[in-house]
């Protein structure tokens, strides 16, 4: 073999090669050792020399060595291309060849031959595209030099299975790809020809291994085959699935079984047949198929309690065709037509063939019992879980088809939804009927006993629970199919098992019957239903335990927060009825399982859900509510916050007026316990204790604060209706009140001694800021306790000045929208701020300016704090769009500071924070370019800082910035051509033809071209694809298929 083309590597390099492959592979050599092995032969292996291990390597005996010997050929025509010779490429390909016959011919591992058939599919891809070709019929001419060297169809069947993955994942421009493409179809014949010819062999005369090949093959092959080259192979494949005698018992070829199946898979979710074609030619004869030995299968399946590899494979195949043909199913489900033309089988077929309707039956009878199977999924079975899908796509397919009578045969086209509704969906209900019977069963936990036996419990447990909610997620597609039939079921079903429980027996049946009520909530219409009445009255809800077994009153809890806006539409009742509403059921049920450690955390939510949806009914009953928060001793303090938050959210729907007491009363001990806290860590008693407590107490205040917050809708704060005027006037009233004025002093005080105290704490700053956002609101949404902007930003500032956190930027950010909230009337023109609210944006944007600027000009803390940057010019770009103004009231060297900050921030890689950087220069052009009091400040604004912004963008489409800021980049660009055109193609000229400018590939013309674009319409979408191919240019990119698959757009 001639390799004098080659490159020679040294023969002691070569040694060292292998020897370092091998001691890499030796059991005692540590991660460590292996890693810097690896590294040292990676580095021999980069060198341009390493062609020369190839021979060598590929001659050795030992395996290890053979492989990295085929990987390297495989590398170096993938990376290394430019160093071969334009000359040798063909002795290349003849070598290439040459060593890959060899090696199959030897016997060498599938592992290394799967290398080498990649090599030659990546030398392909180098030779093959171009005009004329370097290698013409690539494909043919291997195939038949691989196959004159003696290569089996086992192999060859390989390596075509190879070519076409290679080319589903290769990076290539159109016109190669085209030209590669081209050369698989004009294959299409001689794979399709190899296939047929290895299924049809009889068993004895081929290797299990060749059918194996010759299937994997067509699954390669799949998304290239057209479907009348993909038609025939069908009966073939089904004969592989047919047993060997027909019997009671019948036995399959369990090989070639599963991977017919995987293969029929596969061309039904991949091929040009997926997506529900080629019913005729896929459908049906698998639905024949199912109809002559599928049901065998299952009941051999149900009978041994065990699912055997050929059931799962049949498993698999099920859910594959569901997913292919869920719409043929739904419009045939009833339909009475017999089959018709039957297709190509290769069994036996009755002489009457049955109805279509028989075989739809059939499959969903059959994806049923797996749906259905015995035992506890993740434990006994796997397969239940796999059919779950195909119940949401056939619920949508029953609500899409066109039922599937012929409208030929009744003559009335406006029939077609009486059948539908006639015929079709009392089967598709009694299906559905049947299916959520099966699931309620599939979700039962197991007794404590059996539990307790499983091993790996926690992992198991979480399995089943994430089972659980998958089951859930099906139910709600049966719901759609069944309405109030399922909660019908459902309910009686629940009935009829607590008539029958015995008092030693557990409520595991029970709670599975509310699982599956629960998992339904989000599809269930919030009106009156006589079955939820049920649920929540004495018959159901009043039956439960409420001591004692905790799944059952947990399931009930959650039951009850997931329903709490379906009370709304039951009658409210007073304190004094006679029997108590579903609602005071509710409350009843969630208040007795509060004192209880295990469930208190559910109950409280529970509570929380339903007093936030049920304000207005609940408000009669307020005295009952200040008996339970007199009774908050036996709850644990951390679920204190949801109750107190659910007893805000009763007090809120009473008159601002009659809030005032009890508000104080529930207030009150809050922040008494807060200054408690306070002063506890001020004396360094307890400071982890005191800590913990003022965390708990901040957590109490937010929940009610939120409590206190109206549900209405946010819009209302537009509404000038007299409603919404006369309800702020009264608000603003109660808040006038001295106790109420004396609430809120205590309140922020407590907040100033917290932040104070404790603002470079994490845990309390996320305390404070949760306690910031619920306590803080629009004019129209304020509260009895809700602070003013101007106080909390002051205590933003001043945690700022300790350490500077996203969090208190962020925070900032909220209370400047509310210094200038939107006006109550809706108007054209935003309204201006007041002086006194200018003037403390003005103070708190000079002092976050001077600690953010300080903090940014310390080498590296941009980039290692990404989260603060973009929280620092999203507090910018707020107070651009509410106090422009005041940034020009601004020290001049403190605003040109912030400017220069900006522009240095679009040279960051992280892509948020440039971003968020270009957003704010283009607001701060833009609104300053527009507003005629500020016109010296946009002409001074240009002077000094248009050169530097368009110099950085310029140079971030050069390569400084990432590709993926360059929509952002180009907003900017897009911006300073339109407020200041003339300027900024004078900057923009001499920016890019400074012998300074970025390096890159972009020459004179690129540069010439990209101006005259962009100023030649200056429309966004002509700078936007201007400044992409400048930017591909510039990058080297151009031209590749990369560039353009990436372009941002």
């Amino acid at each position: 073999m001639a390799t004098s083309f080659l490159p020679v590597l040294a023969q002691d390099d070569v040694t060292r090669a292998a020897q370092l492959i091998q001691q890499s592979y030796a059991p005692q050599v540590s991660s460590d050792e292996q890693r810097l092995l690896q590294q040292e032969l990676f580095e021999i292996q980069r060198r341009p020399e390493a062609w020369g291990l190839i021979l060598p390597f590929l001659s050795h005996t030992d395996s290890s060595v053979q492989f990295f010997g085929a990987h390297t050929l495989q590398v170096k025509i993938a990376r290394d291309w430019d160093s071969v010779p334009e000359d040798a490429t063909t002795q290349l390909k003849d070598m290439v060849l040459d060593l890959t016959g060899r090696a199959v011919v030897a016997g060498q591992n599938k592992v290394i031959l799967r290398k080498l058939f990649v090599a030659i599919t990546s030398l392909a891809i180098k030779l093959h595209p171009g005009n004329p070709s370097r290698w013409p019929d690539w494909l043919r001419s291997t195939i038949n030099i691989l196959s004159g060297m003696g290569v089996p169809p086992e192999h060859l069947l390989d390596f075509l299975s190879i070519v076409a993955e290679e080319m589903e994942s290769a990076d290539l421009l159109p016109p190669s790809k085209a030209q590669m493409q081209a050369t698989l179809a004009s294959a299409e014949p001689m794979v399709v020809q190899a296939i047929s010819t290895c299924i049809k062999t009889p068993e004895l005369q081929r290797s299990s291994h060749e059918l194996t090949s010759a299937l994997k093959c067509l699954q390669a092959w799949m998304s290239v085959l057209p479907a009348n080259d993909l038609t025939p192979l069908i009966p073939l494949l089904v004969s592989l699935m047919i047993p060997k005698t027909e019997s009671p018992s019948p036995e399959y070829d369990e090989q070639a079984f599963i991977s017919a199946s995987d293969t029929l898979q596969e061309l039904l979710s991949s091929s040009a047949l997926s997506d529900g074609a080629g019913t005729k030619t896929v459908t049906e004869p698998l639905l024949l198929w199912l109809d002559r030995y599928g049901n065998a299968i299952v009941q051999a399946t149900i009978n041994n309690g065990f699912v055997d590899d050929i059931s799962h494979s049949l498993c698999k195949l099920l859910v594959a065709l569901g997913d292919h043909s869920a719409m043929y199913f739904a419009k045939n489900i009833a339909a009475p037509a017999r089959v018709s033309s039957p297709p190509p089988c290769p069994f036996p077929l009755p002489s009457s063939l049955p109805p279509v309707s028989h075989l739809v039956q059939n499959f969903l009878r059959l994806l049923l019992a797996y749906t259905a199977l015995s035992g506890y999924y993740g434990i006994d079975e796997d397969e239940s879980e796999m059919t779950l899908s195909f119940w949401y796509l056939f619920q949508e397919a029953l609500w899409n088809s066109d039922y599937g009578f012929d409208v030929a045969e009744d003559g009335d086209e406006g029939q077609l939804e009486v059948e539908r509704e006639r015929d079709m969906m009392p089967v598709a209900k009694a299906v559905y009927m049947e299916l959520v019977g099966v699931l309620r069963k599939k979700v039962v936990w197991p007794s404590r006993a059996v539990f307790n036996g499983w091993p790996r419990g926690e992992y198991q447990r979480d399995k089943f629970k994430a089972y659980r909610r998958d089951v859930g997620d099906t139910l709600i597609n049966a719901y759609y199919i069944l309405r109030d039939d399922m909660l019908s079921f459902y309910v009686s079903d629940t009935l009829q098992r607590l008539t029958a429980r015995q008092a030693h027996e557990e409520w595991n049946e029970i709670e599975a019957t509310l699982h599956c009520i629960m998992a339904v909530q989000e599809a269930v219409p919030v009106e009156d239903s006589p079955h939820l009445r049920q649920v929540f009255g004495p018959e159901i809800l009043g039956r439960l335990p409420r001591t004692g077994d905790d799944r059952v009153r947990t399931t009930a809890l959650y039951l009850i927060g997931d329903y709490a806006s379906w009370f709304t539409t039951q009658p409210a009742q007073g304190p004094q009825s006679p029997t108590p509403s579903p609602l005071m059921n509710a409350i009843s049920y969630v208040v007795s399982a509060l004192t209880d450690s295990s469930l208190c955390l559910f109950a409280a939510n529970a509570l929380r859900d339903l007093c936030d949806a049920n304000r207005t009914a609940l408000a009669p009953h307020i005295s009952a509510f200040g008996e339970l928060h007199a009774g908050l001793t036996g709850i644990p303090d951390t679920e204190k916050a949801k109750v107190l938050q659910s007893i805000a959210s009763v007090i809120q729907a009473l008159p601002p007026a009659e809030e005032i007491t009890p508000i104080e009363a529930i207030v009150s001990p809050v922040v008494s316990k807060l200054f408690e806290a306070l002063q506890s860590a001020n004396q360094a008693s307890l400071p982890d204790e005191a800590r913990a407590t003022a965390i708990l107490q901040l957590e109490t205040l937010t929940g009610v604060a939120r409590g206190l917050t109206r549900v209405t809708d946010s819009l209302l704060a537009l509404d000038d209706s007299p409603d919404v005027q006369a309800a702020m006037e009264e608000m603003a009233r109660a808040r006038a009140d001295p106790r109420v004025i004396k609430l809120r002093e205590g309140i922020l005080s407590a907040i100033r001694s917290a932040v104070e105290l404790w603002s470079i704490d994490a845990t309390v700053t996320d305390g404070l800021s949760d306690l910031f956002k619920a306590i803080t609101a629009l004019p129209s949404d304020l509260t009895l306790i809700s602070l003013p902007a101007a106080p909390l930003l002051e205590l933003v500032c001043l945690a700022a000045q300790r350490q500077l956190t996203a969090v208190w930027l962020s925070l900032a950010t909220m209370l400047i929208i509310q210094l200038n909230p939107p006006s109550l009337v809706p108007t054209t023109f935003k309204s201006e701020p007041t002086s006194e609210a200018s003037e403390v944006a003005l103070k708190v944007l000079t002092i976050l300016l001077r600690t953010s600027l300080s903090a940014f000009s310390q080498p590296g803390v941009m980039i290692s704090n990404p989260d603060i940057v973009q929280a620092f010019f999203g507090l910018m770009e707020s107070f651009v769009h509410h106090f422009l103004p005041i940034f020009y009231r601004l020290p001049p060297d403190l605003f040109n500071a912030l400017i220069q900050c900006a522009i240095s921030a679009l040279s960051l890689q992280e892509r948020y924070s440039l971003t968020s950087s270009c957003t704010f220069l283009s607001v701060i052009v833009n609104r300053t370019a527009t507003n005629d009091e500020l016109a010296n400040a946009k002409t001074t604004f240009a002077e000094i800082h248009g050169i530097p912004i368009m110099r950085a963008v310029l140079f971030g489409f050069a390569g400084v910035a990432p590709r993926s800021a360059m929509p952002n980049l180009i907003e900017v660009l897009s911006t300073l051509i339109t407020r200041y055109p003339t300027e900024s193609k004078v900057w923009m000229t001499n920016i890019l033809f400074a012998d300074d400018f970025y390096p890159c590939r972009a020459n004179a013309d690129a540069k010439n071209k990209f101006i005259k674009t962009v100023f030649g319409s200056r429309s966004l979408k002509r700078t936007r694809e201007a400044a992409q191919q400048f930017t591909l240019v510039a990058r080297g990119l151009e031209g590749s298929s990369f560039g353009y698959a990436t372009v941002s757009m």
